[in-house]
């Protein structure tokens, strides 16, 4: 029974730590979800760097360019650059002042470097109460998560959900929520309604997993993270999850469980 109490207390900590840690386009095994809430950049290149190089010169040639740096600072995010990518968006946002999308970028790269209550404020301007955006509503969720402020999130994905009902990414960072003040039961009931949804990906499911692995169903949680998946990644998915509830330590790799970012159509 400590063992477990200690497996919870550990994992719990690291889920709140992959909160701060969350990037768009992170690791696909045991990741993350929380809406993009910026314009989706023009297709590009495979290698990572590339694409920042890419982005890069497009906005220096046009510092003003919005939509260049918006695509400039996801393409950072994306390359782990986050630190980068919130001085080029916090120098986009004082050329462009008014401009919503770009406060949203910027809010989301400032909730990836853990700037959580500076992402939050900024967030607040990025959609107003007579026109609320719920993938913003939704990512400020993942920031009062951050800071310890779990019944305010709540009534924020709440919130998102009246705009988006059963959407699955909002659905999966309130299991989140419930499983950072060790609610497991709330964690996987709400879970598993965001996994029902046709819209459902990998990441949702390896949440689900891990939340069922917590209440000590191994076997099950095994089950789920193997579903419908190729046989390496299969194995690399249940190698994490083993990893992650049997360190004792707590798991160090942030990335890999976390709020989930919504798509755009």
């Amino acid at each position: 029974m400590r063992r477990q109490s200690n497996l919870t207390r550990h994992l719990a900590s690291a889920a709140f730590v992959a909160l701060l840690a969350a990037g768009l386009g992170g690791c696909q095994t045991m990741s993350d979800v929380t809406g993009s809430i910026a314009s989706r950049p023009d297709p590009t290149p495979d290698d990572p760097r590339r694409v920042v190089e890419l982005y890069g010169e497009r906005y220096r040639k046009n510092p003003k360019d919005v939509d260049a740096a918006i695509a400039y600072g996801q393409a950072l995010r994306m390359s782990g650059q986050r630190s980068q990518a919130c001085a080029v968006l916090e120098q986009a946002t004082l050329a462009s002042p008014g401009s919503k999308p770009l406060l949203a970028a910027y809010g989301r790269a400032l909730a990836d470097n853990g700037n959580s209550q500076a992402a939050f404020d900024v967030l607040s301007r990025a959609h107003s109460p007579d026109n609320p955006d719920w993938r913003i509503l939704s990512v400020q969720g993942t920031t009062l998560d951050k800071l310890n402020r779990h019944e305010e999130a709540r009534r924020y994905y709440a919130s998102a959900l009246r705009l988006a009902p059963d959407e699955p990414s909002v659905l999966s960072n309130l299991g989140l929520s419930y499983m950072l003040t060790k609610e497991l039961p709330k964690a996987e009931e709400t879970l598993r309604q965001a996994y029902a949804s046709a819209r459902a990906d990998t990441r949702i499911r390896q949440n689900l997993a891990l939340v069922v692995g917590l209440q000590g169903r191994f076997a099950e949680a095994e089950t789920i993270v193997k579903a419908d998946l190729p046989a390496e990644e299969a194995a690399a998915n249940v190698a994490y999850l083993r990893d992650m509830l049997n360190r004792k330590d707590g798991p160090r790799t942030a990335s890999r469980a976390a709020p989930v970012v919504a798509k755009d159509d």
